[in-house]
């Protein structure tokens, strides 16, 4: 319920500008998601970084995004969706420019974790604001158009981000968020309406926030990364801690769930859906693949292959283009036929893409031994993404739609965390191993058949336990 009845119309300037606000905003945050990955070699030889500088160069974005991003929601309906949006995009921006001054790995791990928390404001805000502003007769149409040009963005982001790359610097790449965000500002005073849980702020039912589910959820996230990452290190002492205090976190974070029962960030009836639980487990495996493969796929491409950051961009286009043209395919697809097929073969044809990966070495050919693995991994993730979105909105009763999508969305980063933190501690990359191309070689090899194996995992998960929805009967209410 907002504080008044939605009337934005699509024709309308006001539609329109509504409209152009949330894609720019949106498409900044998931263009960091897909660029850094790229510019890794380049500001890792300017900074000096070692491979645990890069993981949190990383890391530091995903895991402010996965602990508070429905936490950034519920701000947003209580004090106000353009005002919490605004704030975001304002966050955002100065975020990015102290990530384009960063003079050092310290500073520039920093100032992501602070563009993390900008886009956990920001990204349940561009969709909000459309959701609670425009007409029902023309919602469907603007959440589809916002969609449609977001995703465009995340093509269009490895080859943006290599051109800047090569024709300026890999700080370019914070620094364009800059220009955005202005117009962002601009287009949301002039024309996006304000909006609020209008019975929420009457019933107090959401006045308090749960801030300490959030902080819980950090603190686990957070300490299992640390000792993942520093491994390695030879802190044994501080390894053992971080992980101490993460196990203790995430404990206290599923009781302090319960207790709060629907006041919670994340209600823990919604697990009473077995359903909804695998497909979060589900979600984590193949993300996790995901985040493995685009972090190393970059920086061997550049440092073991000697490709530029631009090729490097155009190599991973495919992939997104496919994502792009063929999920809306995949979606109806899985609504005819159920989404236990598509949520099975998917990963078997991206796992397959990432085995044939493994023989790029040097002198490799983009069309022979590039392209084909790139492309069937494309394929594979494309069968998978619309599927599983659409089977985990099924498999709660409607009122918990959006914190069940919110939580997925926080498993797919948590996945991509993890598998950052992880992978080079499994595979032997430390220190500046990334520079060096025997050693990177072997751990790009090792790398992605860990991932090939996680997407197998969650193949088999798919065929055992993934059914189709059937109605809101059995979710949780």
């Amino acid at each position: 319920m907002t504080a008044a009845t939605p009337a934005l119309r699509m024709g309308t300037a006001a539609g329109r500008g509504t409209l152009l606000a949330a894609i720019l905003a949106s498409g900044m945050v998931f263009l960091d998601s897909t660029v850094v990955n790229v510019a890794l070699p380049r500001l890792g030889a300017t900074l000096k970084a070692s491979v645990a500088d890069l993981q949190w160069t990383v890391n530091g974005y995903l895991l402010m995004l996965a602990a508070f991003v429905l936490l950034g929601g519920a701000l947003g309906d209580r004090f106000g969706r353009r005002r919490v949006f605004l704030i975001g995009v304002a966050w955002f921006a100065a975020a990015s420019m102290l990530c384009g001054l960063s003079q050092g790995t310290g500073w520039l791990i920093v100032a992501r974790f602070l563009q993390g928390a900008g886009g956990a404001l920001l990204t349940p805000g561009s969709l909000s604001v459309l959701q609670a502003s425009f007409h029902p007769d023309d919602r469907g149409r603007a959440i589809g158009t916002w969609s449609g040009l977001s995703g465009v963005s995340t093509a269009l982001g490895p080859l943006l981000g290599g051109w800047l790359i090569d024709a300026l610097s890999w700080r370019w790449i914070f620094f364009i968020n800059l220009p955005l965000a202005v117009a962002v500002v601009l287009a949301a005073l002039r024309w996006v309406p304000e909006s609020r849980d209008v019975a929420a702020s009457r019933t107090g039912a959401k006045r308090r926030f749960d801030i300490v589910g959030a902080v819980l959820g950090a603190l686990g996230l957070g300490g299992v990364t640390y000792a993942l990452i520093d491994a390695r290190g030879g802190r044994i002492p501080a390894v053992l801690a971080s992980v101490l205090v993460g196990v203790l976190a995430a404990v206290l974070f599923v009781l302090v769930e319960r207790r709060r029962g629907e006041a919670a960030m994340l209600p823990t009836k919604l697990f009473g859906s077995r359903l909804f639980s695998v497909l979060n487990v589900f979600t984590v495996l193949v993300y996790a693949a995901l985040g493995g493969f685009t972090f190393f796929l970059a920086v061997y491409l550049q440092n073991g292959i000697g490709w530029s950051p631009l090729r490097t961009g155009l190599a991973t286009l495919p992939m997104t283009v496919l994502l792009l043209v063929g999920s809306p395919r995949a979606g109806a697809l899985s609504s005819r036929i159920g989404p236990r097929l598509p949520l099975t073969v998917g990963p078997v044809l991206a796992a397959a893409g990432l085995l044939l990966l493994r023989r790029v070495g040097p002198g490799a050919s983009y069309w022979v031994d590039v392209l084909p693995g790139v492309a069937l991994f494309g394929a594979g993730l494309t069968l998978v993404v619309a599927p599983l979105t659409t089977s985990v909105l099924a498999a709660v009763a409607d009122r918990f739609a959006g914190v069940a999508s919110g939580f997925n969305n926080a498993a797919s980063r948590a996945g991509g965390l993890l598998a950052v933190a992880a992978l080079p501690l499994l595979v032997g990359l430390s220190g500046t191993g990334y520079e060096q191309k025997a050693t990177l070689a072997a751990a790009f090899r090792g790398a992605m058949l860990w991932c090939a194996g996680l997407l197998l995992l969650g193949a088999a998960l798919a065929a055992l336990l993934i059914h189709r929805p059937s109605g809101k009967g059995g979710a949780p209410s």
